[in-house]
This record gives structure tokens, sequence and C-alpha cells, in this order.
């Protein structure tokens, strides 16, 4: 299991659709609207850090999106 959190900035005013088409994006958890340095933290559950890569790679293909910063989890045993 990988978890990544990106964070995402987007044009301003264009919170609302980006939010929209972020939710159709399938493999992310949960998005929060956040205030300050970025627009949204998008949290990601998936099985491996391929299908990481693909999620992250759609969130940057919304058309409102201008950056993303990612971070991924990795399980200490």
């Amino acid at each position: 299991m990988v978890i990544g959190v990106t964070m995402v900035n987007v044009l301003p005013g264009k919170e609302r659709a980006a939010y929209t088409e972020l939710q159709k994006i399938e493999g992310i958890k949960d998005i929060y609207h956040v205030f300050g340095e970025y627009d949204f933290v998008v949290i990601m559950n998936v099985g491996d850090l391929s299908r990481l890569n693909n999620i992250v790679d759609d969130i940057r293909e919304n058309e409102f999106v201008t950056a993303t910063q990612t971070i991924v989890g990795a399980e200490l045993k």
C-alpha cells in the first residue's frame, strides 16, 4: 500500500471547478480545500507507486491546476 499526499495550486477563482474535476479521478481518497500556500490537499491510498504516479499525472492534467507538490508515505516496520 502506498499513501500519497499532493498539495495542489489552482487558477485564482477556479477552486470550485478544480474541485469538481478532482472528484472524478479514481483513486483519490480525500480532497481538502485549504488556505495558505496551497489550495487543496489531496490524499491517495493506492496499491503501488505506479498507480500513485498515474493519479498525480491525472491531477496535473486538470486545466485549472497550476502546480503540485507530492509526498509519498511509507510504512515503518
